[in-house]
């Protein structure tokens, strides 16, 4: 992929640069093209330097650890970032909250509020992907979503402004934020209830049992595919369209919960979205229900 054209100027930044850099090395997936450019900047200043001096019409994009993302063959354009561990630190904070850097991984903040005696945050623990990945989405799990434990966020504007976004001003809906394309965020703080760790900790074991019971998490996947419609659960709609165990290449609908896709070995991105079309079509077609996806599809078809 090295010697592939590249597009965008890139300015200076304190961090990791890597053109072409491989999406598909860590992508739950395992499948895609490249970025066209893999940023891990060191700090949020010099994230917020590099989008400051970036010309605007670059587009950015931030991924923690693709858990819900097919990337296109095609690779894509523009700038991804990756937030580096130095921003995954975790800390408990008084008035029972708790702050995470973006990159930390739901589990880790729900165990650091077990151990302090937070109630509320043991949701997180069922969430697989990274907090800036679920302050973005406003991603959820047993009938809890971020919404209901996010105070503020802490983003960078794609124009380089470091800013703090209130739960009110990101405006959260299911399974989605008003946050603009190309804004990272950095750091979140959220607020639980004094609580007995045991309980807690209880709790959490509870989802990850179920999670282990109900969800193929040995696989290649990107968790939930299709948001739940009003109404409906869209595992539900997908096995009563006879989709359980459908396949398209080596992309599969997985035979353990059917709004999961799997990639059994080669599977392309293309396949895998693909099934989901086919998915989607022949679930309008069973139920009149169109489902959404839920999962981000990124990038170029090909190149």
């Amino acid at each position: 992929m090295s010697d592939a054209r590249l597009d965008t100027a890139l300015p200076p930044v304190a961090g990791k640069v890597e053109p072409n850099g491989s999406l598909a090395d860590f992508i739950w997936f395992r499948t895609g093209g490249p970025a066209e450019w893999l940023v891990r900047p060191d700090t949020v200043e010099a994230l917020a330097g590099l989008l400051a001096d970036l010309d605007p019409h670059v587009p950015v994009l931030p991924v923690g650890v693709g858990s819900n993302l097919i990337v296109r063959d095609g690779g894509v354009p523009g700038v991804v970032v990756r937030l580096p561990k130095a921003m995954a630190r975790v800390s408990v904070e008084p008035g029972n909250r708790v702050r995470a850097g973006a990159g930390a991984m739901g589990i880790t903040v729900a165990s650091a509020a077990r151990d302090a005696g937070i109630a509320g945050l043991e949701f997180l623990r069922g969430i697989p992907g990274t907090i800036g990945g679920a302050a973005r989405m406003n991603a959820g799990a047993y009938g809890r979503d971020t919404s209901d434990i996010l105070v503020e966020a802490t983003v960078v504007t794609r124009a380089g402004a470091i800013e703090t976004w209130s739960a009110e001003r990101l405006g959260y809906t299911y399974r989605h934020s008003e946050l603009p394309a190309g804004a990272v965020v950095v750091e979140a703080v959220f607020a639980g209830t004094p609580g007995d760790p045991a309980a807690i900790g209880a709790e959490m074991d509870r989802i990850a049992a179920e999670r282990e019971a109900s969800q193929p998490l040995r696989s290649r996947t990107g968790g939930s595919t299709f948001k739940n419609p009003d109404g409906h659960k869209a595992w539900a709609l997908i096995d009563a369209a006879g989709c359980r165990g459908l396949r398209r290449g080596d992309a599969q609908v997985s035979e353990k919960h059917c709004n999961f896709l799997l990639n059994l070995g080669s599977a392309s991105s293309a396949e895998i979205e693909a099934l989901g079309e086919e998915v989607r079509a022949r679930v309008k077609a069973h139920s009149g229900v169109e489902l959404e996806w839920e999962i981000q599809r990124v990038g170029r078809a090909e190149r």
